[in-house]
């Protein structure tokens, strides 16, 4: 096991599988993947089971470039296939613009084992590249579990994660470079999206918190008067914010909005810009930390 420590996974979540987006972009990367090799006569039927060997890729490739490799046509061992991996994927990543390709969501190891969400991320890459005037279902985001092994066994986290950009961002680059209120941007998501986050944000706060003894069920109750989130902050940032500076136990309004005003000074500090939240006004609370929608 000593040649696995500190090794990290990122996996989709079994329930991942069913969300119908996620079926509607493999089956157009399908489609997509299909109509491109019509002329080499090659059939996808399966993102997981029809890429690892490289094949695929290497026709893809060649066909959406001027590249040529020369690497064998069928790679039948697991040792071909992974060489096959390799110099194909060098190729995509340097077509693709990437320097760092430690920085890649996919590598030779995580396609050759016919992972998912590797695919999807190499294969968004290649559409957003090549031929980007072809519409994915926007704002896909997926539930995932990240493995972690260290000395002490296997550390699992649930996450979050994005395979495609919001249909803003691909219409108006540019208009990325503006300021937008994430809050507003969130409660245009799908309520199950939604729910989503919120269940990732408490497992963020409570993984921080428990330490102190803290444990979260209403991010919007709890988070009110401003003293999770002052301890939370200190947690984050690996500081300690000195019990006299705020009050721990308060028991007015103003104790509370003391409390919260110190927190988004401290938040805007770190260059964590939140100046879209009032910190007397309750919608705002709701809205920041409850996800409420806008009424």
């Amino acid at each position: 096991m000593c040649e696995f420590i500190g090794e990290k996974i990122i996996k989709l979540q079994p329930s991942s599988l069913q969300n119908p987006e996620l079926q509607r972009l493999k089956q157009m990367l399908i489609n997509w993947i299909n109509i491109t090799l019509k002329k080499e006569h090659i059939i996808v039927q399966s993102l997981e089971e029809d890429l690892f060997d490289g094949l695929v890729l290497h026709h893809l490739l060649e066909r959406l470039s001027d590249v040529k490799l020369t690497v064998e046509e069928i790679a039948v061992t697991r040792a071909a296939q992974i060489l096959k991996l390799k110099v194909v994927l060098e190729a995509v990543n340097q077509k693709l613009g990437i320097q760092d390709e430690a920085s890649c969501k996919w590598s030779v190891k995580l396609i050759q084992a016919k992972d998912l969400l590797a695919t999807l991320h190499l294969l968004v890459a290649m559409v957003k590249h090549f031929q980007p005037e072809l519409e994915l279902p926007s704002d896909l985001t997926v539930e995932v579990v990240m493995l972690e092994v260290t000395k002490m066994g296997i550390i699992t986290e649930k996450g979050v994660e994005c395979i495609t950009e919001s249909s803003a961002s691909k219409a108006d680059p540019e208009n990325n470079l503006k300021e937008e209120d994430p809050i507003d941007e969130l409660l245009k998501m799908e309520p199950q999206k939604v729910e989503t986050v919120k269940k990732a944000i408490l497992h963020f706060v409570n993984k921080n918190v428990e330490p102190l003894g803290l444990q979260v069920t209403e991010i919007d109750k709890q988070f009110a008067d401003g003293v999770i989130l002052l301890l939370l902050i200190g947690q984050v940032e690996g500081y300690f914010i000195p019990l006299y500076s705020f009050s721990l136990s308060p028991t007015s309004s103003f104790e509370m909005l003391q409390n919260v005003t110190l927190a988004l000074d401290l938040l805007n500090s770190q260059t964590m810009q939140v100046p879209n939240v009032d910190p007397s006004g309750r919608t705002s609370v709701k809205r920041a930390w409850g996800l409420q929608p806008q009424k």
